[in-house]
């Protein structure tokens, strides 16, 4: 991955050698080969933007000689936690846009209760150096600088992540002003890219103003082994972020419309009243109908069935409208939809069908509970379980967002999977939406009138994929469900359950590590829905 080094890090953009930049902007011959990539805006010809692009660009280290350079400039300051100087590189006026870099922001000792050691840190296979090299005209490739980051703890990667060895040769404090700040920048990028929802360093007190205008927050004191020393942790509002997009507009467009009825309000279906019949409507994306058809058909029986689900239902069929800009389109569509619910045994009954129009696609459910359950039953104390089916692999196309776990499932496998909620019974279920599974575990506690925490160690997660991904993602069939402690989830077919969390007093989401940190993703209500 290579990021520019700009003062921000988003938008990454390549940088472009010098012959190839004169060539693309001249009428001369036609530019070198190269092994650099080029930027589209040489393309566009626009030089004035490229012109302004500091002289140094910010990539992973890797090659051994690259990392002992940085090893270098970080000497002393190899240890975990600390903004680093050479002894000999004293601050003058130039370096001042670099933080406050004087010979006593040396980093020289760890953390006092850090259990790794810094050998054990390099040697990590997933620890990451960013380095700034010099480029551009006049640039004669030297390391200017680098970072360290890395999982805080051995083990599986639970989504937190350290940042340390943050050192600046004396060059690039006089020469290129900034390079501190846009490693600061892209570690803090990097880190998010690779699926982190729990970014920290342990900086000088010194150093926390630096930090904090970098959009840092302080999190508190922390103990060094030869002095005081800040916390410092970035803020990542990815799950917010998702939440926001898909589910916090719920309350006010259903503002006096009291979905579900009384005691189902924001559920993910709804009673019909006088009858043991549940009703599910799901819409899928449009874009998703569009370039994908068959797999939007798959889809749209899936996420209706699993709402009859998470209600305790048992499916009785589906109904469907869909839209298309040809008949083709429309037939892909439905051949999805039938082959979904050939898959789980549920019949078709009927639907409504457009041509010539853009792409879109709703299907409704229709189940039998005599007793639904609701997602609004959790109370204070109760145990949170997630069963989710870790089979299969990200949909292609859709990495990081769409689980495919169903496509290949046999009918009593899926089957399986549906009836737990009504088998069980628990207190309160819903299962795991668009909102991932963090938003979805708001939601049920939002509709239970509780707050929930998440012990992400505990949470049932594939191999390889990240805990960023995996909290934000739709997981294909995944059931959250709330009850008392005593009544953990019967096996459910092919599927992994695990008590993950529990139901608390008050509003919103909390993820709680290993090491006892408590860190809040989600500010009260998540849909503005309220009590069930």
């Amino acid at each position: 991955m290579t990021v520019d080094g700009a003062p921000a890090a988003p938008p990454r953009r390549a940088r472009v050698a010098r012959p190839v930049l004169d060539a693309l902007l001249s009428a001369g011959a036609a530019p070198p080969v190269t092994a650099e990539p080029v930027d589209t805006l040489a393309v566009w010809g626009d030089r004035r933007t490229l012109e302004r692009l500091p002289p140094y660009r910010i990539e992973q280290a890797g090659d051994a000689a690259t990392l002992a350079a940085h090893r270098e400039l970080a000497s002393p300051a190899i240890h975990t936690g600390y903004e680093g100087s050479r002894g000999d590189d004293a601050r003058t006026d130039d370096s001042r846009a670099d933080g406050p870099w004087t010979d006593d922001s040396r980093a020289d000792e760890p953390p006092a209760d850090d259990p790794w050691t810094d050998e054990s840190r390099e040697d990590d296979p997933r620890t990451v150096v960013l380095i700034a090299r010099a480029v551009g005209a006049g640039g004669d490739g030297a390391v200017l600088g680098g970072i360290r980051l890395g999982p805080l703890w051995p083990g599986p990667d639970l989504g937190a992540w350290y940042c340390d060895r943050l050192a600046v040769s004396a060059r690039a404090r006089h020469e290129f002003p900034g390079v501190a700040a846009a490693l600061v920048r892209a570690a803090a990028a990097r880190a998010e890219d690779c699926g982190v929802l729990r970014l920290e360093a342990v900086v000088r007190p010194e150093l926390e103003r630096f930090f904090g205008r970098l959009g840092w927050s302080t999190a508190g004191p922390a103990a060094l082994a030869r002095g005081p020393g800040v916390l410092m942790r970035w803020p990542i509002d990815r799950i917010a972020a998702l939440v926001a997009s898909c589910k916090a507009p719920l309350g006010a467009v259903l503002a006096g419309l009291r979905p579900g009825g009384p005691g189902f309000v924001g559920d993910d279906g709804a009673p019909l009243p006088g009858s043991d019949i549940v009703a599910a409507c799901d819409a899928i994306m449009p874009t998703m109908v569009e370039r994908d058809p068959h797999w939007a058909g798959w889809c749209g029986a899936l996420v209706s069935i699993n709402d009859l689900a998470a209600m305790g239902a048992t499916p009785i069929g589906l109904l469907d409208a869909v839209a298309g800009t040809t008949a083709s389109h429309v037939a892909r569509v439905l051949g999805g939809l039938r082959a979904a619910a050939d898959a789980y045994g549920v019949q078709i009954l009927g639907g409504h069908s457009q041509f010539g129009v853009r792409a879109a696609l709703a299907v409704t459910a229709l189940g039998r509970a005599a007793h639904p359950v609701p997602a609004g039953g959790g109370l204070p104390g109760h145990a949170v379980s997630l069963t989710v089916d870790l089979g299969g692999g990200w949909r292609p196309g859709y990495t990081g967002r769409q689980w495919d776990s169903a496509a290949t499932r046999r009918t009593a496998e899926l089957q399986a999977m549906v009836r737990m909620p009504g088998r069980h019974r628990p207190s309160a279920a819903k299962d795991v939406s668009m909102a991932g599974i963090a938003g979805t575990l708001g939601m049920l506690a939002e509709a239970s009138g509780c707050a929930a925490e998440v012990d992400v160690a505990a949470v049932p997660r594939p191999a390889g994929v990240t805990m960023g991904d995996w909290l934000t993602c739709f997981p294909g069939y995944g059931m959250i469900t709330a009850d008392r402690a005593d009544r953990p989830v019967p096996p459910t077919g092919p599927a992994a359950s695990a008590r993950c969390g529990i139901l608390r007093p008050g509003a919103g989401v909390t993820l709680r590590w290993p090491d006892g940190v408590r860190t809040p993703v989600l500010a009260g209500h998540i849909t503005g829905l309220g009590h069930a």
